[in-house]
C-alpha cells in the first residue's frame, strides 16, 4: 500500500493555491501579445500575497525545517517570519528560504523563536 506523507499533501497543496492565485491574477490582467509579456516577465509586481504563498510552500518543502511551525507575514515585500524552530541551524534555514524568493526585500526572523525540548 502506498502512504502519501502529510508534508507532501502539503506542499501540494500549496502549489495548488498558488497555481490558482496566479490563475486569477491572469483572469484579471490578461497578458497583452505573447511577444510583449515574454520580455515583461521580468518586470511583472510580484503581490504580498504572492511572496508569503511561495515562502511559506518552500519552507514545507524544505528538509529540517520545520514549515508547520513557521508563521509568515509579507507587507511591502518584507516577510516577517514567526514561531518555534527546533535549532538556530533551522532559523537560518528559513531565512535563507524566504530570501530566495523573487520580491523579497527584506526578511524579519525575531519572532523564530528556539523551541524548548
Amino acid at each position: 500500500m502506498h502512504h502519501v506523507r502529510p508534508r507532501s499533501l502539503l506542499v501540494a497543496a500549496m502549489t495548488t493555491a498558488l497555481v490558482f492565485s496566479s490563475a486569477h491574477v491572469l483572469a484579471d490582467n490578461p497578458p497583452n501579445e505573447p511577444e510583449e509579456n515574454a520580455q515583461n516577465d521580468s518586470n511583472q509586481p510580484v503581490t504580498d500575497t504572492w511572496i508569503t504563498t511561495k515562502v511559506k510552500a518552500d519552507l514545507l518543502a524544505t528538509e529540517n525545517v520545520s514549515g508547520l511551525d513557521i508563521k509568515v507575514e509579507t507587507v511591502d515585500g518584507v516577510v516577517t517570519l514567526s514561531g518555534a524552530v527546533a535549532s538556530k541551524a533551522q532559523k537560518d534555514k528559513a531565512v535563507a528560504v524566504a530570501k530566495q524568493i523573487k520580491g523579497v526585500k527584506s526578511v524579519e526572523a525575531s519572532g523564530l523563536t528556539l523551541a524548548s525540548r
